[in-house]
């Protein structure tokens, strides 16, 4: 059983909608994803709005969040579309990310700098709607430093140059790789902490790498990362096993590592 101050699971279901998508049938269903997910532990469902819509549709996230019993996390770009939908709809947490078009799935965090007024704009208005905001960024001290200067609650840190280098993804240099990365998570985690901010984490895990970042601790001794956001690993092995084992895996993954 879960004991407080254990991180929450959220579960990506963006790949359910990417099925449906192919062939634009009416199948599978969200939703039956979403109850699936809640009944084996998962503790909030994630999506992302793309602007291109290429899984998740504007009504997908409206039936959602008119049935989850769990937190509803909606990821989406930095523009007044997607913020304006997002008050409208107000979903639990807001993650900012980064988005282009040509892109497989999110390849970084987002360029604070290069971006800061239209950040923090977004930021505002979804925060002044009851919102709360997180932004995905690089497990960087500079990032951590301007996220809390923008005004987001929390941090989700990219995981995923970790993640590719446990998958042995950069060839005879992954084990050293990884190592760095996992203490760039740790070392970020650890400031975003100070700053006061929530600590959330995604991109790129499976059932063994989360395991590395999972044993993290802060000063207190409790879990470094709060919140995980999963979804391609969890999808792939639903299925083989079926939703429900696939999510109980990753939570047994993220609690007891």
């Amino acid at each position: 059983m879960k004991t407080p101050g254990q991180p929450r699971l959220g579960v990506n279901i963006d790949h359910v909608a990417t099925l449906r998508q192919l062939r634009g049938t009416p199948y599978p269903s969200l939703l039956d994803a979403a109850k699936l997910v809640e009944d084996a532990g998962g503790e909030q469902i994630t999506v992302h709005l793309r602007e291109d819509r290429r899984h998740i549709q504007d009504a997908d996230v409206v039936a959602l969040r008119g049935s989850l019993k769990v937190l509803l996390n909606l990821e989406i770009a930095a523009t007044d579309e997607m913020s304006q939908f997002a008050r409208k709809i107000k979903p639990d947490w807001v993650c900012i990310v980064p988005e282009k078009r040509a892109e497989l799935t999110t390849e970084g965090g987002l360029d604070l700098e290069k971006h800061e007024k239209r950040v923090s704009r977004i930021v505002k208005e979804l925060s002044s709607a009851g919102i709360k905001v997180s932004l995905f960024v690089e497990p960087s001290l500079k990032a951590m430093k301007a996220t809390q200067k923008m005004g987001a609650i929390a941090v989700e840190l990219h995981t995923g140059r970790y993640c590719l280098a446990t998958q042995n993804g950069l060839g005879k240099l992954s084990q050293s790789k990884a190592e760095k990365e996992l203490n760039r998570i740790r070392d970020a985690g650890m400031l975003a902490r100070k700053l006061g901010l929530h600590v959330h984490a995604g991109h790129g895990f499976d059932y063994e790498n989360v395991r590395a970042v999972a044993e993290l601790m802060d000063a207190e001794g409790k879990p470094l990362i709060e919140e995980y956001n999963i979804g391609h690993a969890i999808i792939c092995r639903a299925v083989i096993v079926g939703m429900d084992r696939a999510v109980r895996e990753m939570v047994s993954a993220v609690l007891a590592p």
